[in-house]
């Protein structure tokens, strides 16, 4: 039997993001409101906002001291920026710890939500990774760190290591990162709706609401549904039997 066909959301995002878990919650209150929720599938593309943060080398400096020194600005202000981050995560019913949040290197971190994709877990990664680094401080760019995040959502520690040494996915996650590139996606997080629509930033609910509603219209209208959703009553068989 084949699948029913659904419309895709595409949202390109980094696990450092703090706009990204925002728009996550903001984009799921959407959805939740959308009457044909159902047939919608996401799909998490990787991306890093810095690429440049060593690897293979523990940062000691505050998240505090790090968007400071990386946008040149003085401690207070980076403290007062993200005081303001945490205000608007709060709105979207998140908690932010950014006292506790440690500095690393994102992209192992994408590898393991690439294999989680091939097992159905993208977005259980996604949300897991967004929790561990936001509200609890846990540092992603540990391997022991991204084994146990894995086994939470259902990975096992051979798994994590696969996607840590197999060139396969960090490929997928370089060609994530390209294709935003073509797209011209400057920033995230970048939702696209079946490659007709975008929403830029952790725009609000009702946002991405007025989105779906908008290109599952269209996505629709090229795609049928094959299927009916049947409520049952008083009626006659082709046996002739009426009950």
């Amino acid at each position: 039997m084949e699948a029913t066909p659904k419309m895709k959301v595409e949202v390109w995002s980094d696990i450092m993001c703090p706009f990204c878990y925002i728009g996550k919650r903001n984009y799921e209150a959407g959805l939740k409101q959308f009457a044909d929720s159902k047939n919608i599938e996401i799909e998490w593309k990787s991306f890093q906002l810095d690429p440049t943060i060593p690897q293979d080398k523990v940062i000691t400096e505050s998240t505090y001291q790090y968007l400071a020194n990386s946008k040149g600005m003085s401690y207070e202000q980076s403290v007062q920026m993200h005081n303001s981050v945490v205000e608007t995560a709060k709105k979207a019913g998140l908690e932010y710890n950014f006292e506790k949040s440690v500095v690393a290197n994102s992209f192992n971190a994408h590898r393991m939500i690439q294999l989680a994709k091939t097992k159905g877990l993208g977005d259980a990664a996604e949300e897991r990774l967004f929790f561990a680094y936001f509200t609890e401080g846990k540092n992603f760019g540990n391997t022991e760190i991204l084994i146990e995040l894995g086994n939470d959502i259902g990975l096992t520690e051979a798994e994590v290591h696969t996607a840590l040494t197999d060139d396969s996915y960090a490929y997928k996650v370089r060609q994530d990162i390209q294709e935003a590139q073509q797209l011209g996606v400057r920033g995230v997080p970048f939702f696209v709706f079946d490659r007709k629509y975008a929403i830029s930033g952790a725009q609000p609910p009702e946002a991405f609401l007025e989105t779906l509603e908008k290109s599952f219209t269209e996505w629709r209208k090229e795609n049928p549904s094959s299927t009916f959703e049947v409520s049952n009553g008083p009626s006659c068989s082709t046996d002739g039997i009426c009950e």
